[in-house]
């Protein structure tokens, strides 16, 4: 195993509150629709999520920190789709109100700096680079708007 480690780090700018945000991210019918189809979330304070966020590899993780809508760690658990690994690979989203709507944050790190890791990491990494991009089409302009 390598030493070094890697990371990601993806912003993504979304025109509607953190509330809605964060229901789309933690209710499993939104969580389908921009996730991916098989989504599961079982969203509380050491839960757990499961997805194929590349639609590749279908990955499980728990939920380390849950703070309603601020903020969703995952820890990635060892499965036979990714390489072993020494460190806790982990993906925290970070949402931020900011007029007129959510800053969502990705950090990701922990990844190994290993041959071994090179495809995963370029899968994990621009998997939710490109979930974070149907997340904004979705919660801009298909999940539903509820009347106050």
């Amino acid at each position: 195993m390598a030493d070094r480690v890697r990371g990601y780090a993806h912003r993504v700018d979304i025109a509607r509150d953190v509330q809605a945000v964060w229901r789309a991210f933690t209710e499993v019918t939104h969580l389908a629709k921009w996730c991916a189809p098989d989504a599961q979330i079982r969203a509380r304070p050491g839960g757990l999520f499961r997805a194929s966020v590349d639609r590749v590899t279908e990955t499980e993780a728990h939920i380390d920190v849950f703070d309603p809508g601020r903020r969703l760690r995952l820890i990635y658990l060892p499965t036979p789709a990714l390489p072993e690994a020494e460190t806790a690979v982990v993906a925290d989203f970070i949402m931020e109100a900011a007029h007129p709507g959510t800053i969502v944050r990705v950090l990701g790190s922990g990844v190994p700096d290993d041959p071994e890791w090179d495809v995963p990491y370029r899968r994990i990494r621009t998997g939710w680079e490109r979930a974070m991009a149907r997340l904004k089409v979705y919660v801009e302009k298909q999940m539903e708007v509820e009347a106050p």
